[in-house]
């Protein structure tokens, strides 16, 4: 496949990634702030509401991110089509391979996680914050739009694990589908200002595990703790998980 190729394949899938943000955040956006309170069936963590400025920030930079994310999937995408890759395509036949599945799905959720949790605590360290994360961080209350709201530098240290990944691990292309749009669902969620997982299950046996909202909303407050992506493992195994933000009353 020639370099003209992977380049329309990169402009291909920069389209993608941006019309899936624009689906995904806008959809919680729509949902969450733009509708009276009341009718929205979600707990307020944000004690303002978002302001047009913010809301710009965030898109302009979930936008340059994105463009960024697609160059390594292009890569890994133009491999994949020529057979280079460890994905796999087809029908999935037999106990095993459907068993695989969601255990493959779970592989490459750990190895993004235990990858994200170690490179945004090393990014805040003073001598790298500035150069890399401060962007984020200007939103300190997020919306839905800063799901991707990375600088340059952020985005291109985050963006080639998964990638990497697919040259080592067997997923099949459905599974990596799902990853793609459940990365996409749950950063959106834990940046939307407002908890949509009902407090029974977040404070459960299980859902006491897992990142959601009330949880990254901390570390927009509190930079020394909760840095996970999708699990509070590495937090609480490295004592910087300082539990979940409370609800709070819209002033």
């Amino acid at each position: 496949m020639s370099i003209a190729d992977t380049f329309i394949i990169y402009l291909q899938l920069t389209g993608i990634i941006w019309a899936r943000y624009f689906l995904i955040a806008g959809l919680f956006y729509f949902l969450l702030w733009g509708r009276p309170e009341e009718k929205v069936r979600a707990r307020r963590l944000a004690e303002r509401r978002p302001d047009a400025k913010t809301v710009r920030h965030e898109i302009t930079m979930s936008l340059a991110s994105s463009a960024i994310y697609a160059a390594p999937g292009a890569i890994v995408f133009a491999a994949f089509l020529n057979g280079g890759t460890a994905i796999y395509a087809g029908p999935v036949n037999g106990v095993i391979d459907w068993a695989y599945l969601p255990v493959s799905v779970v592989i490459y959720l750990l190895i993004h996680d235990a990858y994200f949790y170690w490179t945004h605590r090393a990014m805040h360290h003073p001598k790298l914050f500035r150069a890399t994360h401060l962007a984020h961080h200007r939103s300190r209350q997020p919306t839905p739009w800063a799901a991707f709201s990375f600088h340059p530098w952020e985005a291109i240290i985050s963006a080639w694990v998964l990638p990497a990944a697919a040259f080592f691990i067997p997923i099949h292309v459905g599974a990596v589908l799902f990853v793609l749009v459940f990365m996409t669902f749950c950063s959106v969620a834990n940046h939307a200002g407002w908890e949509i997982v009902p407090e029974r299950w977040l404070k459960g046996p299980l859902g006491a595990h897992f990142i959601s909202a009330s949880h990254h909303n901390v570390h927009h407050t509190n930079y020394s703790a909760n840095y996970g992506l999708y699990f509070r493992f590495w937090d609480r195994l490295m004592k910087t998980d300082r539990g979940v933000a409370d609800p709070i009353r819209a002033k």
